[in-house]
């Protein structure tokens, strides 16, 4: 356990002196709230609450998006908890009761992926839910929830990277105290480090913002998922390179992350190629140029869809009027055909 709560940041570089922060937000009687806890309950949330009111406009029932998320929360922590733990094994093998307590830090953000998406793909499996249309709508609020997270990190004052002489370099007592700890001849406590927390969060939020992009104009299954393990991939393997607190491969000086990075990012450019082959071999039809009108309306669909409707509606409201005129004109011309019958007969008699 880290041993004070208390922090006092400095950006020298951008002029930031003694910013006094700390890892509780608030108490309530003897419990204490952390920030890292509060900052990740508030990310999923904010996911949830975006994914309940947009599930409709890409074909998922809200109570089915409901349910996935009832299962991935806790697959994520308990699977992120349990990741962190194995490679960190002898910490935690005189104490095991130590793998409970999460305040201060321990989650890996891969185990928590792996655990989500075993969570979620069993959910659409036990629903019949095509996975791909899961995994595409929820993979745009992964890097929403990691940048908020993200700022755990900086109260918590951990997961920052080596020195740095960029302007906005950090030093903290935390900072200090860490390089002490460990040691490492290239490592000088008494310089500010890279603010990797601050790179992740930057990274996390542009990724956001392209994911929804090619989620809303994607017409192929697993593009936005593919695109995620992309981007993500590269932002991660940039990140863990100069981080100071690296998990290990045991008995080796690979890092863990940097690898499953790698994967992600080959992973990813793999399946874009074989959709790419796919589309070459069975190509979509040619889309209706309406994005300049792609909007919501009070009924929950995109405004397209809704004057597509109500021009369908028009249509055949018209079509309606007309056979029924067409009728009418029939019917008249039938009872003026028997009229002229009628007196034909007459004349004759």
């Amino acid at each position: 356990m880290l041993p004070d709560t208390t922090y006092f940041v400095n950006f020298p570089g951008l002029g930031i002196e003694n910013l006094e922060i700390n890892r509780i937000a608030f108490q309530i009687g003897s419990i204490s709230i952390y920030w890292y806890g509060l900052l990740i309950a508030s990310a999923i949330l904010l996911c949830l609450y975006l994914s309940l009111r947009h599930s409709r406009f890409h074909g998922l029932n809200p109570d089915n998006v409901l349910d996935i998320y009832i299962a991935i929360i806790p697959a994520m922590i308990i699977f992120a908890r349990l990741y962190y733990v194995a490679f960190q094994w002898p910490m935690y093998r005189d104490n095991l009761l130590l793998i409970l307590d999460t305040r201060t830090g321990g989650l890996a953000f891969y185990g928590g992926v792996i655990g989500g998406v075993l969570a979620a793909w069993l959910v659409a499996r036990f629903k019949k839910i095509p996975f791909s249309r899961v995994a595409d709508f929820l993979i745009v609020y992964v890097p929403l929830g990691q940048a908020i997270g993200r700022w755990g990190n900086f109260f918590n004052q951990e997961a920052f990277g080596t020195n740095t002489t960029l302007p906005w370099g950090m030093i903290s007592n935390e900072t200090t105290r860490y390089l002490n700890m460990l040691n490492g001849a290239s490592l000088d406590p008494k310089l500010p480090v890279h603010p990797t927390f601050l790179y992740e969060f930057l990274a996390n939020m542009a990724l956001f913002i392209i994911l929804l992009v090619i989620r809303r104009r994607s017409k192929r299954p697993y593009t936005t998922l593919f695109s995620y393990l992309i981007g993500y991939g590269i932002t991660r393997f940039f990140v863990e390179s100069i981080r100071t607190d690296a998990l290990y491969v045991p008995g080796t000086s690979i890092r863990v992350s940097m690898v499953l990075s790698a994967v992600m990012v080959l992973g990813g450019l793999a399946g874009l190629l074989l959709i790419r082959s796919h589309v070459n071999k069975h190509p979509l039809p040619e889309p209706v140029d309406d994005t300049d009108k792609l909007d919501f309306n009070i009924t929950g669909q995109p405004e397209t869809d809704f004057f597509r409707e109500q021009s369908e509606d028009e249509t055949a409201a018209t079509e309606t009027e007309d056979d029924a005129e067409t009728e009418n004109d029939a019917k008249t011309e039938t009872m003026a055909e028997a009229e002229a019958k009628k007196a034909d007969d007459s004349s004759e008699s």
